[in-house]
């Protein structure tokens, strides 16, 4: 089984398998798989998560994982355990839209060319000549370009089901036939034009659609990275050998050497170190840990090598819990998705049967069946929800690149929506509100020697304070001293003999501050204190927010003394200590409270919290982890512009609104005259093309709304 969860009481036998279904496409694909696995015996409820294109089911154990996915492939859909294939990856599908969007921008282009002159005037044998050169181009484009259409369309009839797909191939398959009968028969008009550019912008928003899961996926895969890909294996003899992650099992002992990455959780046996744990618990400072503490994948051992007994692997570690709950926080995302294709799932049905009907009529009142197809053709390529489909991707583009230029970077379209009603704002403190980088602030108390000698022992060590002295003294152009027997003792920091004087850089002995190390030259000793920088501009943008209507307030994985500092600096309220969970509950809480969560982090420990907000966005020096959950992320270092980014969200709300309002007025418009047979297809593609130009013209008024 994928992996074992706990129901509660009544379904206390329960288990939950996970399932990678790449081909779902729409609503219609949801249901279909909620709606037919809900009646199987033994499957107490199925979840589809549309963002990441899996199916969690809740079952009895009499179910194995191969009878599931036998049911899923019954429904019409390929299913692969979520182990298989865990980014539920359709391997080269983006590219594969993107080559068939080329292809059909080359054939409009070209058809275009030769449609003007039969627009121009052209008649007889040269116009049959241009109608003849446009089907040698547009039927291979077609065939080409519209394989991801006929493919999905013909899947979903085969088991008897329907998607947006039919009609728009029906459109195309229709336009492209009356077309050549029109170019064998000499007829005046062909619609080869319209055919391809219907072509060309449905697959424009596939690509994008495309794009942004990939992104998605990215985010998950980057998290899995965090753990090593393998680690060093002690045996029974005392040997050691490499063994990849997915073959590690509880109890195996490995020896995880200085600077390496965990690859599993487990128990120090033998030795102590220091460990970064930041990116998972946020706590800024190095953790000492020693024998008989636990440390967890995806963890880097900072100073000493040690032997770790391997009590979780795979699924069942820390950063994959981590995973777990970014799945899951984002499927919140997938209700807006489900609400826009819930719409959509009765646009199929809809426009079938208002072009039967027009066709059906024509030939009633002895239109006769050319003219009658015509109409029906006309009807299905005007109600093309083309404009209604821009209205919002065309004004989430322009204003997101008007906010890049800014700085900003909204991964996803939707965000602005979701930006635009926030009335919270939640944020971490280090590499957040702070910049992350302690910087030292009494390195001139230090003399010439003291300074290289600092140099000397800084540079031999990995800890990040050791990092950051490095840092400061090499801007300073300080060059370091001659050291002999050069050591790190876990725990305590690098100690070496300097002119057979020992020398030592480490913890202080009596300063209570976290971020400050001590000199010891002889008998002289200097503290060197460090500060973690507020942000440039965070009181401000702190205040632009409140101005907004979005108070804000501090939530961290560092410790109460560090959080106070801050929270006391910026005047606004923290929570300290906080663990990823508990940063999803304290998100969780404000949104049953009615509250809408902008969050604002950058560790790995922020990811469930920043893909279960309303919205998040991360700071550029944040993880892989934290920028790949986040919406959206700012590159400099002043925090204004997520005050920004809420203006901007605001102000595409309301283009998007009004966009709303061109497209439902061109459908009251266009639809009746396409009944009335007023509209032949090619007009039909010209209208539906024009209503989007109106529309992407509204979108560009945001091209400025980042001033």
């Amino acid at each position: 089984m994928n992996a074992i969860t706990p129901l509660g009481d009544a379904q206390s036998q329960s288990v939950v398998s996970r399932f990678a279904v790449p081909a779902i496409r729409c609503a219609g694909c949801i249901a279909k798989i909620e709606n037919g696995l809900s009646g199987v015996p033994g499957i107490l409820s199925s979840r589809v998560n549309f963002s990441t294109k899996q199916v969690a089911i809740s079952h009895l154990p009499e179910l194995d994982d191969d009878q599931l996915k036998k049911q899923i492939e019954a429904l019409g859909f390929e299913a692969q355990i979520l182990a298989d294939n865990p980014l539920s990856e359709e391997k080269g599908s983006t590219d594969k839209l993107i080559r068939a969007l080329a292809v059909a921008g080359f054939g409009m282009m070209n058809i275009m060319l030769l449609s003007v002159s039969v627009w121009s005037g052209a008649t007889g044998v040269t116009r049959d000549l241009f109608h003849w050169l446009s089907a040698l181009i547009a039927i291979p484009v077609i065939a080409y370009s519209g394989r991801p259409f006929f493919a999905s369309a013909t899947m979903a009839l085969r088991y008897g089901r329907t998607n947006m797909d039919v009609p728009i191939s029906i459109g195309i398959l229709l336009a492209t036939g009356l077309s050549l009968y029109e170019t064998a028969t000499g007829g005046a008009h062909a619609y080869f034009d319209g055919a391809v550019m219907l072509l060309f912008f449905l697959l424009a928003g596939r690509v994008l659609d495309g794009m942004m899961r990939d992104r998605a996926r990215e985010g998950i895969g980057a998290l899995l990275k965090q753990a090593a890909p393998g680690a060093m294996v002690v045996t029974d003899d005392g040997t050691t050998n490499w063994v990849a992650t997915r073959d590690l099992r509880p109890d195996m002992r490995m020896m995880v050497a200085a600077g390496g990455n965990l690859a599993a959780d487990g128990v120090i046996e033998k030795g102590s170190s220091s460990f970064d744990c930041s990116l998972m618990t946020g706590e800024s400072e190095p953790q000492p840990k020693g024998e008989g503490d636990i440390v967890l994948a995806g963890t880097l051992n900072l100073s000493s090598p040690v032997v770790v007994r391997v009590t979780a692997t795979g699924e069942d570690t820390s950063v994959a819990d981590i995973a777990r709950l970014m799945d899951e926080a984002g499927q919140h995302r997938s209700f807006y998705v489900r609400v826009a294709d819930r719409a959509a799932r009765y646009y199929a049905p809809a426009v079938h049967s208002l072009a039967l009907l027009a066709f059906a009529y024509w030939m009633i009142v002895g239109a006769g069946w050319h003219q009658s197809l015509l109409i029906a053709v006309a009807v299905l390529i005007i109600t093309c929800p083309c404009a209604l489909g821009l209205a919002v991707p065309a004004a989430q583009v322009v204003a997101s690149g008007a906010l890049l230029r800014k700085g900003v970077m909204v991964k996803d379209g939707s965000a602005l929506e979701r930006l635009a009603e926030v009335d919270y704002a939640l944020f971490d403190k280090t590499g957040t509100l702070t910049l992350g980088h302690p910087v030292p602030v009494n390195l001139d108390d230090l003399n010439l020697t003291q300074k290289q000698i600092a140099l000397a022992l800084s540079q031999a060590s990995h800890h990040p304070i050791s990092k950051a002295i490095r840092a400061a003294l090499l801007a300073q152009d300080i060059t370091p001293a001659m050291l002999d027997r050069v050591e790190e003792l876990p725990g305590e920091g690098m100690s070496a003999c300097w002119h057979g004087m020992p020398v030592m850089l480490g913890k202080p002995e009596q300063s209570e501050d976290h971020l400050a190390s001590q000199l010891s030259v002889g008998s002289d000793k200097i503290v060197l204190q460090l500060k973690d920088e507020i942000r440039p501009e965070a009181p401000e943008a702190l205040a632009r927010l409140q101005a907004m209507g979005l108070p804000a307030s501090i939530i961290s994985g560092d410790n109460i003394r560090s959080v106070s500092l801050v929270a006391t600096a910026l005047d606004i309220p923290a929570q300290a200590g906080a663990s990823p969970q508990d940063k999803v509950e304290a998100i969780t809480g404000l949104a049953a409270s009615g509250h809408k969560v902008l969050m604002v982090g950058d560790g790995l420990n922020d990811g469930p919290a920043l893909a279960a907000a309303h919205v998040s966005i991360a700071p550029g020096s944040a993880s892989d982890v934290g920028q790949q959950a986040a919406d959206a992320v700012f590159t400099s270092e002043s925090l204004m512009p997520v005050a920004l980014s809420v203006k901007v969200a605001r102000r595409t709300m309301q283009i998007v609104h009004q966009n709303f309002a061109l497209a439902i007025g061109y459908n009251i418009i266009a639809v009746p005259l396409a009944l009335t047979g007023m509209v032949t297809p090619l007009i039909a593609a010209i209208a539906m093309s024009l209503s989007s130009l109106i529309v992407v013209g509204n979108a560009l008024r945001l091209n400025g709304a980042a001033k």
